[in-house]
């Protein structure tokens, strides 16, 4: 008996070490395939305004001119002339870069939303592109959501979180047991041959990318269609940023106070009702104000039509009106949401993403919402005015974007994305090498765990509270497990 319970130290080495493999090699089993894609389509989109230019360079850009511009509603209006007359704009872009052309965004009868570029000295229609359809577009949304929605969203969700077991359950394996060695820990030994050769490489690279691994992981979850989405919401609801929700605040009970004086704007507030920031047509929007509620425009002066004039719309301001406000606030270049309802309004958003709007540039982030009749600012908020998470997540997707620090910072996300997947690669060819016959070749279950194996119990568990959806995937991977493994070792 006593000789049973000494024993063995190294049996419990044992013992944890097949355990930890065993997740590891089911974490790995989920990921691998959905690592690939993601590694692919992060290292192509990474170089989206190289890839874009190349494309699409000539609708994109023009020739500098010292010729006045076109104001930019008979740009619009231009631009309406290359689309069907059912066709809405929502969006035109604003610029301050004498190369940029102008870009206006339609939405079609069908859903889809359309392009039109015009060179604004000339008023030439340089050509049209499919907003969803364009190639960066559905590289991004493979990168996504597989191109399969809110499904496919949550399965590339659980992959990234599942990653985060792979890479914990990965470092521990690699951990050298003994006096620690360069050869063989942090650089793989000269001489090894098959099937050694491979698992040394896939741990030894694996060890130097797990940083970059998870920093890639934590940075793109706040994207994520179920655990980021939340987040946001969270973030936006904790009233993280005292200075951007004291505005949100204003603006609210100003909206208030003002339609209640109007019987007519309450009714035109009943059928137009407040959206997110990211249910507005804009290409980018920044994560901080996603999940900020727009205010609607000021509706009191409805109040002042006759009952035999109520039918005629209220005046709009001009797109050229609209520009020249953002312009005395400071705002140059960005997109512009047009308003789409009575009570609507100008969105200005200076976001990262469209081209030449650099990450470089956080501290110049910024959205306006203006008032689509008086002009009044409603809601100006910048990156100066936001909480110290969401600044966290804004400048982690632009390191991770590789939009941050120029070409450098996409050759090291590149770098990482390709090694990511070398890693699954690597893994596969482990597997191959060692698979039996007519078999998974999981690793042997161990049927009487540790007493040292509860640290790892922690890590999991802390693990599925943070990532609900991990949690869930979880408990069902360890029931099957428990259920049809039983009894085998």
């Amino acid at each position: 008996m006593q000789t049973t319970l000494t024993a063995p130290s190294n049996n419990d080495a044992s013992r944890n070490y097949r355990i930890l493999w065993r997740w590891h090699f089911y974490a790995g089993l989920f990921v691998m395939p959905f690592l690939m894609v993601l590694a692919i389509t992060g290292s192509i989109y990474v170089f989206k305004p190289q890839i874009d230019t190349a494309l699409y360079g000539d609708k994109l850009f023009v020739a500098s001119s010292q010729q006045a511009r076109l104001g930019y509603d008979r740009q619009l209006a231009i631009a309406a002339s290359a689309v069907p007359k059912e066709a809405t704009a929502t969006s035109v872009s604003v610029s301050s870069n004498p190369r940029r052309s102008t870009e206006a965004v339609f939405r079609l009868a069908s859903g889809d939303s359309t392009s039109v570029y015009v060179n604004p000295y000339s008023g030439e229609i340089l050509g049209t592109l499919s907003v969803q359809h364009r190639l960066m577009q559905q590289v991004r949304q493979i990168h996504r959501d597989l191109m399969l929605g809110k499904w496919g969203g949550w399965l590339m969700e659980l992959a990234a979180c599942w990653t985060l077991i792979m890479v914990g359950t990965g470092v521990a394996l690699w951990w050298p047991n003994k006096a620690a060695s360069v050869w063989g820990s942090l650089l793989p030994r000269a001489g090894l041959r098959g099937r050694a050769l491979w698992r040394e490489l896939h741990m030894v690279i694996g060890f130097w990318v797990a940083i970059g691994a998870v920093f890639f992981i934590l940075s793109g979850l706040p994207w994520s269609s179920f655990w980021g989405s939340n987040f946001q919401a969270l973030v936006t609801w904790a009233n993280v940023d005292t200075n951007t929700n004291k505005s949100v605040e204003t603006a609210k009970t100003e909206h208030v106070h003002d339609a209640a004086t109007s019987p007519k704007a309450d009714a035109a507030m009943s059928m137009d009702m407040p959206m997110k920031m990211q249910d507005l047509p804009l290409a980018e929007i920044p994560w901080a104000v996603g999940a900020t509620t727009v205010p609607q425009s000021n509706l009191a002066h409805l109040s002042h039509l006759s009952s035999h004039d109520s039918a005629l719309p209220p005046q709009r301001l001009t797109i050229d009106q609209v520009a020249a406000i953002a312009a005395s606030k400071g705002m140059l270049t960005y997109q512009l949401a047009l308003p789409g309802k009575t009570a609507s309004v100008f969105t200005a958003s200076y976001a990262p993403g469209a081209a030449e709007f650099l990450r470089s540039d956080l501290d110049r982030q910024r959205t306006l919402h203006i008032d689509q009749y008086s002009g009044k600012i409603l809601k100006d908020m910048r990156f100066a005015d936001y909480g110290v998470v969401s600044k966290a997540v804004t400048l982690g997707v632009a390191l991770h974007m590789g939009e941050y620090f120029g070409l450098a910072n996409q050759l090291i996300c590149a770098g990482i994305s390709l090694t990511l997947l070398g890693m699954a690669i690597t893994g596969f060819v482990m597997w191959w090498k060692r698979r039996p016959q007519k078999a998974l070749g999981a690793p042997k279950r161990v049927l009487q765990p540790p007493a040292s194996i509860k640290r790892w119990k922690g890590y999991m568990a802390l693990m599925g509270m943070l990532f609900p959806l991990m949690g869930a995937s979880m408990i069902v991977v360890w029931l099957g497990d428990t259920l049809f493994f039983k009894n085998k070792a």
